[in-house]
């Protein structure tokens, strides 16, 4: 099941590093580039709920090779994107498949692993899963880097003899696959996806069309009201709903959904900004910012084993409120470092900012899964997992409005110091912001006019403007995880009551609830 999921991982920074080459070969924005990001990561916060259901009703067996398939399909789609108009919107759709099959696989995948281990067990279960997939997404910006160097398209094709092994595996694994009676959810389904894609589309669009306009508060508002909407329809849906909002009484549940949110706010995004701020600010090539990127996996790594320990030993809160401590510390300082423009200065503060995460993820997601007794393990990783990887897309979004706005800004002051006519200023700022953050290599404009000229002379100020806007987003992931603390302190703490794991290991089952048997 590692090795199933771990083209999910990998894919989920291994883009980052390509995303220049990308961008120069097919001509698009910085803003479309994150959608491309984005794209992935939005599909698979509308589709896990799904994943873990369809894992419930058809057999996690059938739903790892369905995702499988799927998501190997659409990364040999996207390597032959065409050049063209078309380029964009081909990459999108592709992306948004590959989170699909993502989205399809990974429950199904994680729900086998859990059901193999008993509570006691659990943590260092999941952390050597957690933490194994997480060196496999390390090893995303390393291979990127390498790739890179041949073609950026072989950054999607090298996932098919990934899945090739991956089939093998799951076959070799003879993983029971027993179904369940029961009926999908479809309305559910369809207002959760509509419901999050509107919502993102909006914090995502805020950079283009501004946070004063109608249309982007009409997608936040809309997407949220649908799912209230959605949320409401649960509450009420005859049979078995998508989700169990039922879970969500148990406070622990809650707030480790909670501090996983505010983690995931910064988790994901910390790939794109942190390998595109090597390439721009520090100058590095696409395989030095793979390096750079190893310094949070060192720390992730060792932190997420000691967390699986401490969720054994002493449950989740402790270990969640370390992580969120050092997590906030670790950003902060790393923040104030980027401006220095020294890659030898940052690595302990970027280690630190990893460690704090290392020690949030799989305590948090174990913990979450053993305190839902009364829902199947896919069901409540559906939950989980729908959780971090909403809150990653939003992250994306928000924190790229944010460095948009203060990219383009610095920049205008940037070029005003050196002449720049009012009236130009602000459109060749932006011009500037698409190109540098989309674009990390050294090529700067031609011509002999004067705009040409300021230009040319304020690229080594633009990339120390590149870093105090990229500050900012920084501090912003300190911030989401203090908040994340403040959260963790009101985790009830203890450990899950222990049950017996289930007899068919391959098939995620409902513990025994002290309501069944009274008709409810």
């Amino acid at each position: 099941m590692m090795f199933a999921v771990a083209m999910t991982f990998i894919d989920q920074t291994i883009v980052s590093i390509a995303a220049p080459d990308i961008v120069s070969e097919l001509g698009l924005s910085s803003t479309g580039m994150q959608w491309v990001i984005n794209a992935y990561l939005l599909s698979l916060a509308a589709f896990f709920a799904l994943g873990g259901r369809l894992a419930d009703l058809w057999g996690p067996r059938r739903v790892v090779v369905a995702g499988t398939l799927i998501f190997v399909i659409s990364s040999v789609l996207c390597g032959c994107v065409p050049s063209g108009d078309w380029a964009l919107t081909w990459l999108i759709i592709f992306r948004a498949t590959q989170g699909m099959g993502a989205a399809l696989l990974f429950p199904a995948a994680l729900a086998v692993v859990v059901a193999v281990f008993p509570v006691a067990r659990r943590g260092r279960a999941l952390a050597l899963f957690f933490g194994v997939t997480g060196a496999l997404t390390a090893i995303g910006p390393l291979l990127g880097g390498w790739l890179t160097a041949w073609t950026w398209r072989s950054i999607f094709w090298v996932n098919v003899p990934v899945a090739i092994v991956a089939l093998i595996l799951t076959v070799l694994a003879h993983i029971p696959d027993r179904r369940r009676a029961e009926t999908l959810d479809v309305k559910g389904a369809l207002l959760i996806v509509a419901g999050m894609g509107l919502s993102v589309l909006g914090f995502q669009q805020a950079a283009a069309w501004g946070w004063d306009s109608v249309a982007t508060w009409a997608c936040i508002v809309g997407g949220l009201a649908i799912l209230y909407v959605f949320c409401r329809y649960e509450l009420r849906a005859p049979g078995r709903p998508l989700v169990n909002l039922a879970v969500f009484r148990d406070r622990a549940f809650t707030v480790d959904a909670l501090v996983l949110f505010f983690a995931m706010l910064a988790f994901v995004p910390v790939f794109f900004f942190a390998s595109v701020y090597a390439q721009v600010s520090l100058s590095a090539s696409p395989n030095q910012a793979a390096l750079y990127l190893l310094y949070f996996f060192a720390g992730f790594a060792l932190a997420s084993q000691w967390g699986g320990r401490i969720l054994d030993k002493r449950g989740a809160r402790p270990a969640l409120r370390i992580g969120c401590a050092l997590g906030a510390v670790g950003f902060a300082l790393w923040a104030g470092k980027l401006t220095d423009l020294s890659m030898h200065d940052q690595w302990p503060y970027v280690a630190l900012a990893g460690a704090g995460i290392g020690f949030i993820l799989a305590p948090a997601s174990t913990d979450a899964v053993n305190r839902a007794i009364d829902a199947s393990y896919g069901e409540v990783t559906g939950i989980t997992q729908t959780v971090r990887n909403y809150a990653a897309s939003v992250g994306l979004a928000v924190f790229g409005t944010m460095l948009t706005h203060t990219m383009t800004d610095n920049v205008e002051q940037t070029l005003r110091e050196r002449g720049v006519a009012p009236d130009t200023e602000r459109s060749v700022a932006r011009q500037i912001t698409e190109t540098v953050t989309g674009n990390a290599d050294a090529r700067v404009p031609t011509g002999d006019g004067p705009v040409a000229t300021a230009t040319r002379d304020a690229m080594s100020a633009v990339r120390l403007d590149f870093a105090e806007a990229n500050q900012w987003v920084f501090y912003g992931m300190a911030v989401v995880l203090a908040i994340g603390y403040f959260c963790a302190l009101r985790h009830p703490g203890g450990r899950a009551p222990d049950v017996s794991p289930p007899e068919d290991a391959g098939r995620p089952s409902r513990a025994a609830s002290p309501r069944e048997g009274d008709g409810r």
